[in-house]
Formats: C-alpha cells, structure tokens, sequence
C-alpha cells in the first residue's frame, strides 16, 4: 500500500456496524465492492443551486442560517432525490460550517465564498480554534435525525471538509488560487502548519461522526484544494491529518469516500489515509485513476460537470465510456468529476440518472 497513512484493507468489513447504515442500499454495498442491483448514483452539490425549489426555499436566508435550520437543512437535502431518483442524499451544508460552530468569526459571501474575518497566521491564533463536540452543532443531529425517517431507503451521505482545504481558508481569510499564504506557513513554521492541521482533523473527524452516529450510512471528505500540492508535499504536511479525520468514525461500519480536486498525482496516497473509496475528478480517466490505485479501493466519479450542458448524444457516449470503465472496478460509484454547476439543467441530471441505472441493471 502507497503512502504513509492508516490503510484499509480491499473489502474489509468492519466489526461493528452502526444501526442506522443501510447495509444493502447500492451506494454502501459499491462502496464495500459488493455485488450491487446497478450502479449508484448521485452528484456532489445535486442539493443546491441548479434547483428552481432550492432557489426558492432558500431566498432571503443566509447560507450559514441555512445550514442550522433542521427543517430547512432536511428539506433541500431531499429534492433532488425526489427529482432525480439518484441512489443517495448528500448532506446539505458548508464545509466551513463546523468552524462557525467553534466560534471562528466567518460569512459566506455569495459570488466568492467563505471569508474569514481574522486569518490565522500565530500560535496564539490556534487559541480561536476548541475541540468541535456535538453540542456545537446540535441542529446537525437533528436534520440527520429527520432526513433518515424521511429518506427510507435511500442512504444519507455525511461530510466535512479535510484540514487542508479548511486550513487554506483560515490561512488565507478566504479563497485563493495560489495558497500563497498556505505554503508559506507550511514551510516556513511546519511545527505549527501540523498543529493547526491537528485541530482541524479533530474538528472535521468529530463533525463525520456527529452525522454518522444520527443516521448517515456514509461520510466523504472533501479536499478541494489538496491538488495545489505535489505528492511529497501531500505525504509531508496532509495525509496523516486527513487520515485523523477519517478515522474518527472508525467502528460505526460506515463506509468513508476521500475527494479532491485536481489529484491525479495523489490518488493512492488519498485512498491510503483511510478511504473506502477514492473520488475521481474530471481530470483524469477513470481506467487511468484504476491503474494507479492497484484494485484496492472502490471509486467514484467521474463525469465532468461541464459536459451536462453539451449536446444529448454526445453526453451520453461520455456516460457510457465512464460505466464500462467503472466495470473493471472492485466498486463504482457513479457522480461527477465536481460538483453540479449552478446553471445545470436539472432535467439532465435526471436523465443521466436514469441512463446509468439503464446501462448497469443486473
């Protein structure tokens, strides 16, 4: 096994399994490389903009407001698997949400995103930064609690954000395409880059296990940013925080899905933090991402985003190429490179939903 992180074995069942997980829902048997009814199917950020109910249901309420109404939160979480019949429900919140709950003074600005009022660059910053527990986020037990009853059958994914990613809007006070700030501290002062790291995979790791312990059958964490960084930078600075995130919900059997942006370089070392499954962007081909990860995890993705707006024959045939590369796969998750682009057409998402059921029925 590549790397330097907790691994997992291909295949391994955990010993304890949480009640809530839903064990023969395709999503956690793809997830477990077991033998599935067809492919699962659902997209990163399906709950969101590209919904005229979304858009709807969320006017005039801030996103972070959003994000701590239990109704609010389960409602939104629940469209597009009423519109689009996809196989899960992704949790519908911001990564940034658990540092607003440990009192980290943030907006998310629309048009630009997450913005923090008082970027972390000392030691004495990291005195802004407590343990997240659940009594931090107490409205994320309760949607979790909601969305189950309400979801049945379907399983409920959970997420964080991993400590890099969230660690670059701290350092950076926002956004950043060249984490000019980032790399410096990480070079620059690596013992407190790995003490912020530390806090960071607390807070994400006890934010999976807080949705996980109320219901969900499966956590991702996402890494949008982590594809800035070269492998040996990856093995150096990130992976073993990534992998105290994931491993926070070791023993509750639910299965964890490890997604980032522009990491084809990165791939195996992601999978071996501690990733039941690796998410594939758009960026690489998946038989590509299969070769480099060695058959020892499941993936998913990786449809890019951008091609939902192309011609329908021409969408397809790139559906078609992606199912029967994830064929040769342990387990295939179907979803895209990214996440949905707000001007999407919601009526194509249902249809290549219903294109990959078609496609893989057994």
């Amino acid at each position: 096994m590549v790397g330097s992180g907790r691994t997992r074995p291909a295949c391994e069942t955990p010993a304890v399994t949480s009640p809530h997980v839903l064990d023969d829902s395709n999503l956690v048997r793809a997830a477990r490389q077991q033998p599935v009814s067809h492919t699962p199917v659902w997209f990163m950020r399906q709950a969101g903009r590209s919904l005229p109910e979304y858009r709807r249901v969320r006017e005039g309420i801030p996103m972070l407001e959003s994000c701590q109404r239990p109704e609010l939160v389960a409602e939104i979480t629940l469209q597009p698997v009423r519109r689009h019949g996809v196989d899960a429900a992704i949790f519908f919140s911001d990564i940034v949400v658990p540092l607003a709950a440990v009192g980290v003074d943030l907006d998310i600005v629309p048009g630009v995103g997450p913005v923090v009022a008082k970027p972390i660059r000392s030691r004495a910053d990291l005195d802004r930064l407590p343990e997240l527990t659940a009594e931090h986020v107490p409205y994320v037990t309760e949607a979790v609690r909601i969305l189950t009853r309400e979801l049945g059958p379907t399983p409920l994914i959970g997420f964080a954000g991993a400590p890099f990613t969230l660690a670059s809007y701290l350092v950076e006070g926002g956004p950043s395409k060249n984490h000019e700030h980032t790399k410096a501290l990480m070079y620059g002062d690596p013992e407190l880059w790995h003490d912020l790291c530390a806090r960071l995979a607390q807070i994400s790791g006890a934010f999976l296990r807080v949705q996980a312990e109320a219901g969900a059958s499966a956590v991702q964490l996402f890494d949008s940013w982590v594809g800035a960084l070269p492998r040996a930078d990856y093995q150096r600075f990130v992976q073993k925080h990534s992998a105290k995130a994931l491993a926070a919900v070791d023993g509750l059997g639910v299965p964890t899905i490890h997604f980032g942006v522009g990491t084809s370089e990165l791939l195996p070392l992601m999978g071996a933090a501690g990733a039941d499954v690796v998410g594939v962007d758009f960026r690489i081909a998946l038989s590509d991402a299969l070769s480099r990860l060695g058959g020892h995890y499941a993936v998913q993705g990786n449809l890019d985003p951008a091609l939902l707006f192309a011609p329908w024959d021409a969408l397809e045939a790139k559906v078609r190429e992606i199912v029967e590369q994830g064929r040769q796969a342990p387990g295939h998750i179907f979803n895209l490179g990214h996440g949905v682009l707000p001007e999407t057409d919601p009526d194509v998402l249902t249809r290549v939903t219903e294109l990959v059921h078609e496609l893989t029925a057994r």
